[in-house]
């Protein structure tokens, strides 16, 4: 990419968004828009050397102005987070696909050279995800379609949409499905978390309060692989300079159970805790893995960051934020740097 080019990152206020910031600044990129609904207080990473902007992209408006002189767009903008969230605000994930739309259309009316979507792993047909043998999906999946309730729907829907400016307008459109993404600088706690962070989070607390015990939302044998953060933003730059039109997957393909997660969560922490099995929380499909046969024939690369090694960082960041509001401080993710 040309360091001159303004690169717009709508979601920017978010885990991966401010990890995409952040390696935007490292390669040198000298123009960047970084936009999120949240107030700038609230944002996961900031920087004082990016245009920052707190604007909401349900509003037509506010996306052109996000979208006006941009040459490349990430949109990373939703309305989502863990599987308690999705389940419990379906109508609100599926309103998403107004900020896409609006978006898309935002690029072609500002001329916008290349346009990079976000999707997820939740448009794969829940039929194919019955048995807790995390069943490899490939792209084809998707159809005959039965996407995740709510966020799943307006995932595949916006897909299409990219593919229709893509086809109608000329627009230069990319879509990625991510398949849980984890790491540093994400959601920790509050209800949007992850089960990565939610049960790094459950191990420091059993740890420190001495109750040698955790809740496990569903059974822990239900299965899923987990990408950590930096394979998503390498994979998301290889995906927009790439030749690939239709969605392709990002995620790792080492899949693991629930249970399988814990253990290594609890090895890393050195400690071995009774498990408690909410059978009443939500827990999503029984299994679900990335086939990434597309994308190495097309890249020559897929996620490769094992599961371990990152969950040991995400572990020790969490471990941090944790003590930090132990010891009465906010224990806040958010923090604002120039440091390039």
């Amino acid at each position: 990419m040309q360091n001159e080019n303004l690169i717009v990152v709508p979601g920017a206020g978010g885990f991966i968004g401010g990890n995409l910031v952040a390696s935007l600044r490292a390669q040198g990129c000298r123009r960047i828009r970084a936009v999120d609904i949240k107030p700038l207080e609230e944002w996961h990473q900031r920087f004082d050397d990016v245009e920052n902007l707190s604007l909401d992209l349900n509003i037509k408006e506010n996306c052109e102005t996000a979208a006006k002189s941009a040459h490349d767009i990430y949109n990373l903008a939703a309305n989502m987070g863990g599987m308690g969230f999705i389940e419990n605000n379906k109508a609100l994930c599926m309103l998403s696909v107004l900020i896409n739309t609006q978006m898309l259309q935002a690029a072609v009316k500002n001329e916008v050279k290349r346009y990079f979507f976000s999707s997820s792993a939740c448009v794969y047909n829940a039929d194919k995800q019955k048995t807790f043998a995390a069943p490899l999906l490939k792209e084809d999946d998707a159809y005959p379609a039965l996407a995740e309730d709510g966020y799943g729907w307006e995932k595949l829907f916006s897909e299409r949409m990219c593919r229709h400016f893509r086809e109608d307008f000329g627009l230069y459109t990319r879509v990625a499905r991510f398949h849980n993404v984890y790491g540093p600088w994400g959601t920790w706690d509050g209800g949007r978390e992850k089960a990565p962070a939610a049960i790094c989070r459950k191990v420091i607390a059993a740890k420190l309060n001495g109750k040698r015990e955790i809740e496990i939302w569903g059974t822990g044998v239900q299965t899923r692989s987990f990408m950590y953060i930096d394979d998503c933003v390498r994979g998301i730059f290889l995906i927009m300079n790439s030749d690939i039109e239709e969605p392709i997957n990002l995620g790792s393909s080492e899949a693991v159970s629930v249970n399988e997660l814990v253990d290594i969560v609890e090895d890393i922490a050195e400690i071995k805790l009774k498990r408690n099995y909410n059978l009443n929380a939500p827990n999503g499909v029984n299994g679900r893995n990335s086939d990434n046969t597309l994308i190495k024939k097309y890249l020559k690369w897929e996620p490769h960051i094992p599961l371990r090694t990152g969950l040991e960082k995400t572990y020790a960041w969490i471990y941090n934020q944790f003590m930090a509001r132990q010891d009465g401080g906010s224990g806040s993710i958010r923090r604002a740097s120039t440091a390039r």
